[in-house]
């Protein structure tokens, strides 16, 4: 083979990853990210605190984490600080140095301080818990203020606002009436109980992003600079590339992978997108629909284990599970919304006669495997770490070295000093959005352990799901046996009062921060029904993913639409119709838990009908949604595959034969029509 011949590597020009450029396009569609410009040595000294911060919670995740308020102290000091330094503001007015206004460095200064003080006299708080001196007072006040501000410059208005929604409710809420009334709380009074203890910034949210999220982002960002990434398109590629409508299929196989060490569906979305989207344009898909296949598949990274997205590491402290048990837990799940992506996108390549990629653009199988193949290693020692039951951030630590160790000693795809400092200032940068929202989505935990609201706001959406079901009681009373029941109907309809926040809620809150507040306002409605813990907490996980690919803020669409050239409304709207499996297989699991198999009624023969019936399901709607099986289709053909594909979907064994009943003719029609 000559050494001109791109197959001779293992990823031909067509499949090879441009890191910095992907980059690029994240900052630009990621507001998470989007910093101010730094010069001289502010930009030194950022990058230095930057790579410290990386270098500090991996140091501490393989030597031994501090104790627990020092260290979720120095966490949030840090992160805090270098928001204000690093994120710009409407009112960046002179002076100046390095960029940076003096005000800003006197609020970093200021924010560490009150992050500081609070492990400084630790010691004493036992004595004056909710009876805060003035000093308690004065760096409360600072803390709340600020951390509303950081978290505003970080990802806009709308999470601090709840959070002030929040506050007032604990403040003020002895004004009100009804379930939601409770007695109100003093300034000094909320000051301890949010401020002083562990229920409220210095929580479970700040605890996890401290231990566990900063060292996966870290691990993710680090795999895909050591070649992980490329190997994982490589792989995508050699499977699906050469049928019909094969970068499609490439997008969908390789999200599903690189997802699942990126567990961010924008850094998903640019970083694959920026070489399966021209492909598939190239093909003949449309670019809305181009863009739409890559933000679909792309929002399944934070649901696809091994990383899943930071909410993951989140739920297992709410939870008090392991990192292994919500791994299997939502690997089924997973499957499903990849396969209902999937399915639709083959459709509609047939539908299309789209072929799939010439011979010279998919890279060779050995020669792929020959260099790919030590990249793989540091993924395969992070899962067998955390089944062999160690703590998630030693796993993570053993990934980020295995990491660093295959990086240098890799001769294909060698990492340099400036890689790895590179990864570590990037992987720091990450992490600053999702701290301040954990800091500020604490205030609002703290708010809701104060209250109750939990409880309150669960016991509203029952009663109101009861009272909406009665309406519909004659009806289900005339049902056969085995299609409805009251409580049926009852958890249906409050699973979609429940769906319908989150995708509101999501419409401008980032994942980890919705997940958090409604676990603890909405979780609660839910498991009062009888839905498992694991299965409520997952259900609203998937609704709050669901809003990055739901118009009108559907961040995921945009940045695809943006690589495409697409309008992002429409790409956001053809996303949320491919993504339609994310939509309906959490009904499945809240109905049938022994999807997500760790429950404790758990059966092979429950397990395997429901999974069945499911993927049956989610083919037959992906059929009905393309309008094409063996030929094209018309509207009442569709409309009845699709209504026939949500009763297959339940895992009903009545429900499920009827829906097969109605799906059987209509595909055998259509079949006979194909063969003339």
């Amino acid at each position: 083979m000559s050494a001109s011949d791109p197959r001779g590597t293992a990823a031909s020009p067509a499949t090879r990853l441009d890191l910095e450029a992907a980059a690029e396009l994240e900052k630009k569609y990621d507001t998470e990210i989007t910093f101010r410009p730094l010069r001289g040595a502010t930009a030194v000294i950022v990058s230095t605190l930057l790579v410290a911060l990386s270098v500090f919670h991996y140091y501490t995740a393989g030597f031994g984490i501090l104790t627990e308020h020092w260290h979720k102290s120095i966490h949030l000091a840090a992160v805090l600080g270098l928001i204000f330094i690093m994120f710009p503001t409407r009112l960046d007015f002179p002076p100046k140095i390095g960029g940076v206004p003096v005000h800003d460095w006197v609020l970093a200064l200021v924010i560490a301080a009150a992050c500081f003080y609070l492990p400084i006299v630790f010691d004493e708080l036992t004595f004056r818990i909710g009876m805060p001196n003035g000093w308690d007072i004065l760096m409360g006040t600072v803390m709340i203020v600020l951390v509303l501000e950081a978290t505003r410059r970080a990802m806009g208005w709308v999470l601090p606002a709840i959070v002030i929604v929040f506050i007032l409710y604990g403040l003020f809420g002895n004004h009100l009436s009804g379930v939601l009334a409770h007695p109100g709380s003093s300034w000094e009074g909320f000051l301890s109980h949010v401020y002083l203890t562990q229920e409220g910034i210095f929580g479970i949210p700040v605890k996890v992003v401290a231990t566990f999220v900063f060292h996966f982002v870290l691990f993710g960002v680090l795999a895909t600079r050591m070649g992980l990434g490329q190997f994982f398109i490589d792989i995508a590629s050699i499977i699906g590339g050469r049928y019909a409508g094969g970068p499609a299929k490439v997008a969908v196989l390789s999200s599903a992978m690189f997802g699942s060490i990126s567990g961010s569906s924008i850094a998903n979305t640019v970083t694959t997108g920026s070489l399966t989207i021209p492909a598939m344009k190239r093909i003949g898909y449309k670019p809305h629909f181009a863009g739409a296949v890559e933000a679909a598949a792309s929002a399944g990274g934070q649901i696809t284990p091994p990383i899943m997205g930071a909410a993951a590491f989140v739920m297992i402290e709410f939870l008090e599970i392991s990192l292994t048990t919500l791994l299997i837990a939502a690997a089924i799940p997973a499957a499903m919304h990849f396969w209902g992506v999937f399915v639709q996108v083959h459709f509609e390549a047939k539908r299309l006669g789209l072929r799939g990629l010439e011979e010279h653009e998919i890279p060779r199988l050995w020669p792929t495997i020959r260099d790919g193949w030590p990249t793989v290693i540091p993924l395969v020692l992070l899962v067998a770490v955390i089944v062999q039951g160690y703590t998630p951030y030693y796993a993570a630590f053993a990934g980020i070295t295995a990491c660093i160790v295959v990086g240098f000693l890799n001769p294909r795809n060698r990492l340099t000093i400036k890689d790895l400092w590179d990864a570590f200032d990037l992987g720091s940068r990450y992490a600053l959005a999702v701290g301040a929202a954990a800091a500020a989505v604490g205030i609002v935990v703290g708010v809701v352990t104060l209250t109750g609201a939990g409880f309150r706001i669960g016991f509203i959406v029952t009663q109101a799901a009861a009272q909406t079901a009665e309406v519909f009681r004659p009806v289900v009373e005339m049902l056969p046996p085995g299609f409805g029941s009251m409580e049926g109907l009852t958890l249906f309809v409050t699973l979609v009062f429940v769906a319908l926040v989150c995708v509101a809620m999501g419409a401008g809150i980032p994942t980890t921060a919705l997940y958090i507040v409604l676990a603890a306002i909405a979780a609660p409605a839910v498991q009062q029904l009888g839905v498992p813990p694991i299965a409520a907490h997952l259900f609203i996980l998937y609704y709050g993913i669901l809003a990055d690919l739901t118009p009108p803020v559907c961040v995921s669409a945009y940045a695809a639409a943006g690589i495409a050239g697409s309008n992002p409304f429409r790409t956001g709207l053809t996303a949320f119709r491919l993504g339609m499996a994310k939509a309906t297989v959490p009904f499945v699991f809240a109905y049938a838990p022994v999807m997500l198999v760790v429950v404790p009624d758990f059966t092979w023969g429950a397990f395997l009908f429901t999974v069945a019936s499911c993927a049956i399901g989610v083919l037959v709607l992906g059929i009905g949604m393309t309008g094409y099986a063996f030929t094209h289709m018309g509207a009442a053909s569709k409309a009845v595959l699709v209504v026939s594909s949500l009763l297959m979907i339940s895992p009903s064994l009545p429900m499920t034969a009827l829906g097969a009943g109605l799906a059987a003719p209509v595909l055998l029609l259509n079949w006979l029509r194909s063969r003339g």
